[in-house]
């Protein structure tokens, strides 16, 4: 009975292997898009945390807070 298990599993693993590498994207080579629009997109960081500012080396600079009491 062991060994229909196996066969069983190897098939499904196999079978979700195969149907993710069919379905996971875009034919053809890969490319990363520089038009304007693609300026406007987000990161991978600012998406993962979209609460937190963006770390581009292109911002401004800010101004210290002040001080006042």
């Amino acid at each position: 009975m062991l060994k229909a298990f196996q066969i069983l599993v190897r098939t499904v693993v196999l079978a979700a292997s195969a149907a993710a590498l069919a379905g996971c994207g875009q034919r053809g080579p890969l490319y990363l898009p520089s038009g304007p629009a693609a300026a406007q997109r987000a990161t991978l960081p600012e998406t993962l945390t979209p609460g937190a500012a963006p770390s581009t080396a292109t911002s401004a600079p800010q101004a210290p807070a002040s001080t006042a009491r």
